[in-house]
């Protein structure tokens, strides 16, 4: 069985909702998985905009998740992390999620939220370790990976 992510808050190629983006709550999405492999040891979650102006903008990183896991909840944030579970900085300089967020005016983006079986738990990131750092860490151990996009665009004021 593959690896599979998803929402109930949108459908793959969906618009995410406000209240996961910077003009709502900012809260992070409930997201939900299957099809673990059983060689996994930890999980890690990104969420990017590969549409944004410069460069690839990271959203956020969530790392060391047990494998036993099924899911996690809306909101879930640097604060309600459980022992074990880390965030990393990202691009905003906050550790957790930080929501689509794109410029006034610009096309929908696409935001895409990644879910990483590992064969390891990531080791060696120090405290203040950001997205990308995590992400080429995590890289060498990764056995499967699913991908969620739900895109979000800002009117012009």
């Amino acid at each position: 069985m593959a690896l599979v992510l998803r929402s109930p808050a949108f459908e793959e190629g969906g618009e995410i909702p406000c209240k996961y983006t910077c003009d709502g709550a900012n809260y992070s999405p409930p997201l939900d998985w299957s099809g673990v492999p059983a060689s996994t040891k930890s999980l890690l979650l990104t969420c990017d905009d590969p549409d944004a102006p410069r460069r690839t903008f990271q959203h956020w990183a969530a790392y060391n998740i047990p494998p036993h896991w099924k899911s996690l909840q809306e909101g879930y944030s640097a604060e309600t992390s459980e022992p074990g579970v880390q965030q990393a900085i990202n691009d905003f300089g906050k550790p957790g999620y930080g929501g689509p967020c794109p410029p006034r005016g610009n096309r929908p983006h696409a935001y895409h939220f990644r879910l990483s079986a590992l064969r390891s738990v990531i080791e060696g990131a120090g405290p203040g370790a950001t997205c990308e750092e995590i992400k080429r860490l995590a890289s060498p151990y990764e056995i499967e990976f699913s991908e969620l996009i739900g895109f979000f665009g800002r009117k012009k004021k």
